[in-house]
This record gives structure tokens, C-alpha cells and sequence, in this order.
């Protein structure tokens, strides 16, 4: 597939970009907060709407001539931002009104020559749209009146305007041999696990924390089919991450998990189950690719009877229900054990990333699930869905045509998701369930 447009979101400090992103990701991924400058750094996000990919860079807040380092730093992502971009969102506040600060942001916009969006942000009242006006006085354009936090507004006339002249998803082509990531923190035994699959020391293993930098690729024939091993540097936590080589090496870990068919997350059995092993889930997730989760150094539990596997994996349920879906594998990188388990699930898995279903079955599925569990009306207005189609796979993509997204709540969404999982299985890739609207709101 050709690469993805650019979309940067750009605007000063607590205008709302990174809840502006979390509304076209559905999730709350960047960190939000009142504090001005909280996202320092460019932060990329894969976006899907209406049928079209793009890619949004999250900026940190433009203060232009702020001599603060901080600021400055800011500033300067932002202007490498709009340098990479192919199109720019410039997000003002419409509660506070203009600022001084947005006309000196305007005019560095319009020196870009890309094509400029202005939202005016936090207009969560219809009959505060009339806010917008004093924004033409910007030069840039029609102001687009939005809420981020709400998801009202004019978000879907400014995206659909954004992106009318970007392509539409292309089924992507299977890829000859299937792409298997090993990722997870430092010293979790993955550069272990690749040498023992590939049963030579093809990369470094040491217990300092590290040692891998590079996502480095390997050819393994296993049962008379080809598979590609990725071993990755190991993901720390972003504070801990010093800027430099080691920064880059992360980078290149998350890009080796956006560009696999399969990631194996790699957890410590005698660690357990840690917060920044939930983060790496959610960006093995987040990038929709299909996972196994392999709990290594099993031969150092010391009790490994049947029940102490059923302890841990009540600990992962525990700690990890967003994974209910993923299938788990308890393994020695040193004593080998269950060691070729891995490739017969990533095999399977990412089966299940690649299942197309039936429309009419899956419309019988749909429908038989509202039927057994209607949504409930909101302000007396009720969801009534006209069909639903999948669109892609790798992972499994459907749009549910409906008469008003407002009525599609997540939690809905979820149990659709679900009794999608009981009739397809769509085991160890996750799902993206849209929504469209179809006639009149009613």
C-alpha cells in the first residue's frame, strides 16, 4: 500500500489537539492534560475514517518567539510536524476566543504552503457555533466549529473535507511469509527466544538491559514453510528512555510492530505482569495487528504444575482483560519448551486476522444480536441498523450502517464486538468496529 497522507494537528498550548486525536482514535491515547505543553514530542498516530487511512502527528503547543526551552522545543516539533505533513488542522480555542498567539501561528501556517484547516475547539453547544465568526479574522479559511471532547460539532464535515482527495483502503496483499515481531520490555528473553527458535546465536543475549538495538530480521523454515523473526530492542518506559540511540532503537521496535502480521509479546514469568507490558499491548493493538502472548522463563518457576499455570493465567485476566481474545503460551527460551508452539499459533492467528465473513452471515449475526439485546433509546430516539458490511481484514474491519452514530455507544459496540468473537472467533486479532450513518437522524 502507498504511504498514508499526513495530517499534523497543530495549534498553542491547551487549545485540546491531543483530546482532538483521542476523538478520531476512539481511545484516549495521547496524555491529556490542563497543564500548558504536556505533549513535548511529535507523537504519530494511524487514523481510519470513512473508508480512507491516514496518518495524525500530535503536536506539542506553538508559543512562536518563546525563548523557553521547553517551548522552543515544542515550537520546533511542531515546525518539523508541518514540514512532514501533507495537510495541517490548526485547532483554536473557542471558548477563550482569539488569542494573540493564534495570528502569529497563522501566519507561520500560511508561510508553509500546505493546506490549512482551522477548528475552532470547545464549542460543545450547538448555539455556541456562532462563536466561529471572529476566527475569520485569522485569514485562513471557514472556521469548522468542533467539539473534541464530545465528538459534536462539525468533526465530520472537517475530516471529510480533509481527506476528499485521499484514497480509499486497498485490500492489502498477503505477504509471501508470514512477519513475526518479538517484542516487550528489556531482559524479558527475546533475542533468547529468536536464537532458540533459529537454534544458532544469530543475535546478542545478555542480561544487561539493551543489548538489541536494532529490529533485526531472520528466514526460519519450520514444518515446510518460511517465517520471518523480527527481534526488537526492548520497549522502556518513556521517561526512562535516554534520547539518543537508545530512543531510536525504541522507534524502531514500534515500527518493527506496525510493519509484522504477527506480534509475540513477550512477558517474565517471574516478574508477572507489569504496566509497561500492558502499554505494549496496547500499541501491539493500536497497530491492529493479530498477538500471541508467550509468558517465557517458565523453567524458573519453581512449581510448574497445572494449577500454577492457572494462577498466572487468572493473573493476566486480571491485569490484562483487553486480552481475553489472545491466546497465551507458557515458555523456556532455555530448556526450548513449548518453544514451536509459537509458530503454529502465530500461523493460526494470523488466520484469523486474514478471515473474511459472508455479508449475508454477517448481517444474520448482527441482526439476531440486536434482536436479543436491543439498545436502549436515547432522549426517545432509538438505533436502527440498516446493514453491515466488512471491509478490510488484517485486522478484521466492519462498518455498521445506522440512522444516528450519536445512539452507537461503546459499550455497545463492545457486546456487537463480542458476539462477532462467538461466531467467527477472530482469535488473537483484534477488531474495528465504524460506524456510518445512513438516511435521516431519527
Amino acid at each position: 500500500m502507498a504511504n498514508k497522507p499526513i495530517v499534523a494537528i497543530v495549534g498553542r498550548p491547551n487549545v485540546g489537539k491531543s483530546t482532538f486525536v483521542n476523538r478520531l482514535l476512539g481511545a484516549r491515547h495521547s496524555i491529556v492534560d490542563d497543564q500548558a505543553g504536556v505533549t513535548r514530542d511529535r507523537i504519530y498516530f494511524d487514523v481510519e475514517w470513512m473508508d480512507k487511512e491516514f496518518t495524525v502527528i500530535d503536536t506539542g503547543g506553538i508559543i512562536p518567539g518563546d525563548e523557553d526551552e521547553i517551548m522552543l522545543n515544542i515550537f520546533t516539533q511542531a515546525k518539523v510536524a508541518c514540514e512532514e505533513a501533507d495537510k495541517i488542522i490548526f485547532l483554536v480555542d473557542g471558548k477563550e476566543g482569539i488569542n494573540p498567539i493564534d495570528y502569529d501561528i497563522a501566519n507561520v501556517l500560511r508561510k508553509s504552503g500546505k493546506e490549512v484547516f482551522l477548528a475552532v475547539n470547545k464549542l460543545d453547544e450547538p448555539n455556541k457555533f456562532i462563536n466561529t465568526t471572529d476566527f475569520y479574522a485569522l485569514a485562513i479559511g471557514e472556521p469548522f466549529a468542533v467539539s473534541a471532547l464530545h465528538g459534536s460539532g462539525g468533526i465530520g464535515d472537517l475530516l471529510e473535507a480533509v481527506t476528499k482527495d485521499f484514497d480509499y483502503i486497498e485490500e492489502e496483499i498477503k505477504s509471501e511469509n508470514i512477519r513475526i515481531a518479538i517484542v516487550g520490555k528489556p531482559n524479558v528473553g527475546k533475542s533468547s527466544i529468536v536464537n532458540a527458535l533459529l537454534n544458532k546465536q544469530r543475535v546478542i543475549v545478555s542480561d544487561i538491559s539493551g543489548t538489541t538495538r536494532d529490529a533485526i530480521d531472520s528466514k526460519v523454515k519450520y514444518e515446510g514453510e518460511e517465517f520471518i523473526l523480527v527481534d526488537t530492542a526492548g520497549i522502556r518506559k518513556k521517561s526512562k528512555v535516554d534520547w539518543g540511540i537508545e530512543k531510536f532503537a525504541v522507534d524502531r521496535s514500534i515500527r518493527a510492530i506496525r510493519n509484522c502480521d504477527v506480534a509475540i509479546l513477550v512477558v517474565d514469568a517471574k516478574e508477572g505482569i507489569t504496566d509497561q507490558d500492558k502499554k505494549i499491548a496496547g500499541t501491539i493493538i493500536d497497530a491492529g495487528k493479530a498477538m500471541v502472548l508467550a509468558i517465557n522463563k517458565w523453567d524458573l518457576i519453581e512449581d510448574k504444575q497445572s494449577s500454577t499455570i492457572n494462577k498466572f493465567e487468572k493473573e493476566i485476566e486480571k491485569e490484562m482483560p483487553f486480552l481475553s481474545y489472545v491466546p497465551k503460551v507458557f515458555i523456556s527460551a532455555k530448556t526450548k519448551q513449548r518453544l514451536v508452539n509459537l509458530y503454529k499459533l502465530s500461523k493460526e492467528v494470523y488466520s484469523e486476522s486474514s478471515k473474511r465473513v459472508s455479508t449475508s452471515i454477517l448481517n444474520k449475526v448482527i441482526m439476531d444480536a440486536i434482536s436479543m439485546n436491543p439498545p436502549s433509546s436515547i432522549r426517545g430516539k432509538r438505533l436502527k441498523l440498516f446493514y453491515t458490511t466488512q471491509v478490510k481484514t488484517n485486522p478484521p474491519t466492519f462498518i455498521l450502517f445506522i440512522n444516528n452514530e450519536d445512539l452507537l455507544k461503546d459499550n455497545y459496540t463492545k457486546y456487537l464486538e463480542n458476539k462477532l468473537r462467538e461466531a467467527f472467533g477472530f482469535k488473537g486479532t483484534p477488531i474495528r468496529i465504524s460506524a456510518r450513518e445512513k438516511g435521516e437522524k431519527k
